[in-house]
């Protein structure tokens, strides 16, 4: 018997049924996305090998939902990108940034329904500049866990401490000085990359 913190077994058979073996009963992929949606925990395996098929099963939740009238949430730009890093230098990375990206977004959704339900009651540009804030607040922490990312899985120093890239003049502006230091970081990564490849 399953532990209690034990993820949900649900086993997938040829017939593209899906068995929730923790109420023994048959479930849709809805029924997936519902318990997703609760936060429960489950694991998805084929019920022959016993192979673990959680990802692909995930991943045709989201293609079904996506499909649905009005629920596109995956913006065409986004996508592009998202194939464009398959296969590339950066691909190791991406998982890790999306996931801390939606992680950070999770906690602070709520703080964005509250500024969203405040901003009712306001005038229509007052009820606009509110959320595109609350976006660009937290665009702006989405570019620092990226920087973050990368500083964990690049083995040398950041731009400006003994590194070979040519050290920048200082600039009196200080996001100036901000983005000359992430371009120096950036060339920094794209050289080491090179020289692993």
């Amino acid at each position: 018997m399953a532990a209690k913190d034990d993820p949900i077994v649900i086993k997938k058979y040829a017939n593209r049924r899906l068995y929730n073996t923790g109420t023994s009963t048959y479930v849709t992929l809805e029924d997936l996305a519902d318990m997703v949606k609760k936060g429960e925990e489950f694991t998805v395996q084929d019920a022959k090998t016993g192979d673990d098929i959680t990802h692909p099963v995930l991943t045709q939740i989201i293609f079904e939902l996506e499909n649905k009238d009005g629920q596109n949430m995956l913006p065409i730009p986004f996508l592009r990108q998202l194939i464009a890093f398959y296969g590339d230098q950066m691909q190791m990375i991406v998982p890790s940034f999306l996931e801390q990206s939606m992680i950070a977004f999770s906690k602070e959704q709520e703080r964005f329904r509250e500024q969203l339900k405040g901003a009712f009651g306001k005038t229509p540009i007052d009820m606009m500049k509110t959320p595109i804030k609350a976006l660009e607040e937290q665009t702006r922490r989405n570019v620092e866990m990226f920087q973050n990312a990368m500083r964990m899985f690049t083995p040398f120093p950041p731009a400006g401490s003994n590194s070979t890239a040519p050290a920048e003049p200082p600039k009196k502006d200080e996001k100036s000085d901000d983005l000359q230091e992430l371009k120096a970081q950036i060339a920094a990564m794209q050289r080491k990359l090179d020289t692993m490849s």
